[in-house]
């Protein structure tokens, strides 16, 4: 069901101002992209922390606790969204974090925006799995975006992924290992697993309470 349009949402965004980007693409993507007009790290963090991102941030739950957890890193989350967009950046603001830029947009416009060789780390957490084949495309874990990360991304960076969808999960283990990507600490039931440190986001908490299992990875290059 899609989510309807929040009161005051344009006065809710604007208080974001300093924190959210909002590209305005009329051109065709594609060609869009091929503009770039690069965030300055440096100006917008006011330091050299490496930088990592969230695509698909939703309302923020893990993107604002991971920056909270970790000020010696940066982050970029990334939401289509501007209803949760907004949430989430109000958010950050309450917890007084300084270490979280949003950018408002679809993953596809992420060349036009970041610069190559620069994110260290890039979370896919319950992306849509978009089940019908003709959407295939559309999927965070599609070749088309495994080459935008490979672009952006610095030398030794992970794609971690968490989803409930297990058909999804196959589908992306196709994928990366297709691209070349190696896996490690594959997961098909992270709750009922050793691992540390998990951060538990909104739709986890849901599917994890109807007793459904995470399904979680980590893919990296060489």
């Amino acid at each position: 069901m899609r989510m309807r349009r929040k009161k005051h949402l344009e006065e809710k965004l604007a208080q974001c101002d300093n924190l959210i980007c909002f590209p305005h693409v009329d051109s065709d993507v594609r060609e869009a992209v091929l503009t770039k007009e690069y965030l300055d790290y440096a100006a917008v963090f006011g330091n050299d922390h490496p930088v990592h991102m969230e695509i698909g941030c939703g309302k923020g739950q893990f993107v604002t606790e991971l920056a909270a957890r970790r000020p010696d890193l940066n982050f970029i989350a990334v939401e289509v969204n501007r209803n949760v967009i907004s949430m989430a950046c109000h958010k950050a603001i309450e917890m007084g974090l300084s270490n979280v830029l949003f950018l408002q947009g679809g993953a596809e416009l992420l060349q036009k925006y970041i610069p190559s060789d620069s994110i260290g780390r890039i979370y896919l957490n319950f992306s849509c799995p978009y089940p019908k084949a003709t959407y295939a495309n559309r999927r965070l874990t599609n070749p088309k975006y495994l080459e935008i990360y490979r672009d952006i991304c610095a030398e030794g960076a992970e794609v971690h992924q968490k989803t409930d969808n297990m058909h999804f999960f196959e589908y992306s283990i196709e994928q990366f290992t297709a691209a070349g990507y190696k896996l490690k600490n594959v997961s098909l039931d992270l709750h009922a697993s050793e691992f540390e440190g998990n951060i538990v986001t909104e739709y986890e908490n849901r599917f994890a309470s109807m007793g459904m299992p995470i399904y979680r990875l980590e893919a990296y290059r060489d």
